[in-house]
């Protein structure tokens, strides 16, 4: 067994020194280049760096390559794009400009007669010998891009110009008109609106800084808008109350740890007993119940 042993051995012996020098001639054949093997590593190190700065894979290092050869070709034509976008910002403007142009011309139009029926309007609410106008400047440019001065609504600003009383300056309506004075203005442009087609108006505290005949002739406004369309009024007024189709009491309970509003309709029998609370009147006080009835009889 030994002897089979040890000519396995011999075998392997000159297997191993035939391959040695197969080995040996393989590398006096090679070519050492030094250079080649740092060029390797620096390219191998290189795309390393890539990878941990662009998303970890190759794939990810190629597809911010695409884009960046986009970004280069845009950057080599942005010469000839910047031209033609130049001359498409360009017509833009001159269209843009034609269009304000045109809006000016039909707002100025319209407010003549704006003001005409606003004024007539006003007559009606015991604002005779007011003044009201609508007048238009152009918009200034927010910064200092020249096309800020252009808006969804034109290039135009319109301000309401007010003069409540005659002889009194006109001025700007959001600045010197009074509570009671803004309320009927905006009833009358609501009443201007309402002969365009609207439908449902709605009315929160019209009736703010007035009383007497005034609020009796706002009343009387609303309903006639009334007459045709749907008009919901919140008023603390009995003589506005008293003139409308239908009463609902509106009461806020804050009792509990959520408030609750509660709108319940009012029928006739029900009516007196709350013009007397809105006159500020006990519910046994004969006067106030007399004025009461007398308010619903002159509606």
């Amino acid at each position: 067994m030994l002897d089979a042993l040890g000519e396995r051995a011999q075998s392997l012996s000159y297997e191993l020194q035939d391959l040695g020098a197969e080995l040996h001639g393989y590398l006096e054949g090679l070519e050492a280049d030094p250079q080649r093997l740092a060029a390797i590593d620096e390219r191998l190190d290189r795309l390393a760096r890539l990878k941990r700065k662009h998303g970890g894979t190759i794939a990810a290092v190629l597809e911010h390559a695409d884009r960046c050869r986009a970004d280069r070709d845009r950057l080599a034509n942005a010469e000839s794009e910047a031209a033609v976008l130049g001359a498409q910002l360009a017509e833009a403007t001159a269209r843009a400009e034609r269009l304000a142009a045109q809006l000016h011309d039909t707002r100025a139009k319209a407010a003549g007669g704006l003001e005409r029926v606003v004024l007539e309007q006003l007559a009606g609410l015991a604002m005779d010998g007011a003044s009201f106008s609508v007048e238009l400047s152009p918009r200034e440019p927010a910064g200092e891009d020249p096309l800020d001065r252009f808006a969804r609504s034109g290039a135009d600003v319109a301000e309401l110009v007010i003069g409540t009383n005659p002889g009194v300056p006109a001025g700007p309506l959001r600045e010197i008109a009074s509570g009671g004075e803004l309320s009927r203005v905006m009833l009358a442009l609501m009443s201007v609106a309402a002969e365009a087609g609207a439908a449902t108006l709605v009315f929160d505290e019209v009736d703010a800084g007035i009383g007497g005949q005034t609020a009796r002739a706002v009343g009387e406004q609303l309903r006639a808008l009334a007459e045709g369309r749907q008009v919901i009024c919140i008023t603390h007024l009995p003589q506005i109350a008293s003139l409308a189709d239908r009463h609902f009491t509106i009461v806020k309970d804050t009792s509990a740890d959520t408030a609750l509003t509660t709108v319940t309709r009012l029928e006739r029998s029900a009516l007196v007993g709350e013009l007397v609370r809105m006159l500020a009147a006990d519910d046994d006080d004969a006067a106030a119940r007399r004025h009461a009835r007398e308010l619903l009889k002159a509606a």
